[in-house]
């Protein structure tokens, strides 16, 4: 049988759905394909030759904001040579968080020496249902244009919905309330367009940390509602801190700056004889402490943050 020329192999790779990316011992990308471009939002001529660490698929585990060092699976895979499958979370070019099952394979050469590593990641909900449930939502006019989540009408119906579910049947869930700070602030430093990016780019990257077992929606410009079905106080937390950790370490590229945002969490479970009113109360008197206590202590949302 004729050997195949390995051109061929390169061009499988490059037209695969799946992401594929190759780095050297320098960590300098040398590699990337039409998967990754799709997921990723970078072109590979936005990022061949360039190195992982520059500020190019910056990675999240949910426990580390970023994964450098030791930790990054880049490193550990050109230390150990070793085959890992991680879940994480990359940062698309456009600033949010997309949750991805990492494989990290050591790439050998002919002594056996790692020369490299090759990644192949690839999203970790469907994407079709995803755009079907956004394009009912656009086209009944129950979608926030900036956001691209549910309008404060829809989730304000969800929210009753819950309710009623909960005080015929007794269906327990749980409520976040979602602040960014010093929006205001923001929009006073960098203008209206970069407020609605930044809360594109927030929104989004809660709906993924979210994923499957929450409902995101735009409740005022500033603030975000999840409203966390069949979930107990515990499982509450979780997603509480999880949604905090995520969407604190995104942020956008503004022309020359670096932009971030700093948000807080309220969180209340649903208790009997609850209204839409009572429960938002139980959730604000948390948020406004948590804010109190983030004024004193952090700078403002609309500084930027140290360039990479």
């Amino acid at each position: 049988m004729a050997e195949m020329d390995p051109e061929i192999y390169r061009t499988v790779l490059e037209t695969l759905e799946t992401a594929v990316c190759i780095v050297d011992r320098e960590r300098r990308i040398v590699f990337w394909n039409r998967g990754a471009e799709r997921i990723t939002g970078f072109q590979r001529h936005d990022v061949t030759g360039h190195t992982s660490r520059a500020n190019i698929l910056a990675q999240c585990n949910d426990v580390a904001c970023a994964l450098c060092g030791t930790a990054c699976p880049v490193s550990e895979g050109l230390l150990s040579g070793k085959h890992q499958a991680i879940e994480i979370s990359v940062r698309h070019k456009a600033g949010h968080a997309v949750p991805v099952r990492l494989q990290v394979i050591p790439v050998r050469d002919r002594r056996g020496a790692v020369v490299g590593v090759a990644k192949s990641f690839s999203e970790q909900h469907e994407l079709s249902d995803v755009d079907v449930h956004r394009g009912n939502l656009a086209s009944h006019g129950c979608l926030d244009v900036i956001t691209g989540t549910p309008n404060h009408a829809f989730t304000q119906s969800h929210l009753r919905e819950n309710l009623a579910f909960f005080q015929e049947y007794g269906l327990p869930f749980g409520v976040l309330c979602i602040e960014l700070v010093k929006l205001d602030e923001l929009r006073a430093s960098h203008g209206r367009e970069a407020v609605d990016v930044m809360l594109h780019v927030v929104a989004q990257t809660m709906k993924h940390t979210l994923r499957p077992d929450g409902f995101l929606g735009h409740w005022q410009e500033n603030q975000f509602l999840a409203i966390m079905t069949y979930c107990e106080k515990q499982q509450l937390e979780k997603a509480a801190q999880s949604v905090e950790r995520m969407a604190n370490c995104c942020g956008i590229q503004w022309w020359d700056d670096r932009l971030a945002v700093s948000v807080l969490v309220g969180r209340t479970m649903v208790r009997p004889a609850d209204t839409v009113e009572s429960l938002l109360e139980r959730a604000q008197p948390e948020l406004q402490g948590q804010a109190a206590k983030a004024a004193a202590a952090s700078p403002s949302a609309g500084e930027t943050a140290p360039r990479s």
